[in-house]
């Protein structure tokens, strides 16, 4: 009685794309520090977002996927804690200039 649990490999499936991750100093419209960490900031906040949503589809029964909605979970946990990261260096690095003796 066995049972074929995995399903078939569908040989159409599409990757993610991913971009480029801007190089240290430049961005990739000659933007600011600033609005590179904005843009940084929504990206998480979209992905906090697609994680309720999805979140919502499979407490209501819209989907049955658990896999999709832990995926979301998941990328949207990990982007928050780089996000968290990338703060706390921020922080760290201006105590530190406040520290320098002018």
């Amino acid at each position: 009685m066995a049972q074929n649990l995995i399903g078939q490999i569908n040989p159409n499936l599409q990757l993610p794309e991913f971009t480029k991750a801007p190089v240290l100093g430049k961005t990739q419209e000659g933007g600011s520090f600033g609005d590179v960490l904005k843009d940084a900031i929504s990206t998480v906040n979209e992905l906090q977002k697609q994680s309720d949503s999805e979140i919502q589809k499979l407490m209501t029964g819209e989907t049955q996927d658990l896999h999709t909605t832990m995926i979301a979970v998941q990328k949207a946990d990990l982007s928050f804690q780089m996000m968290m990261q990338v703060r706390n260096k921020i922080v760290q690095a201006y105590q530190e200039i406040m520290r320098l003796p002018v």
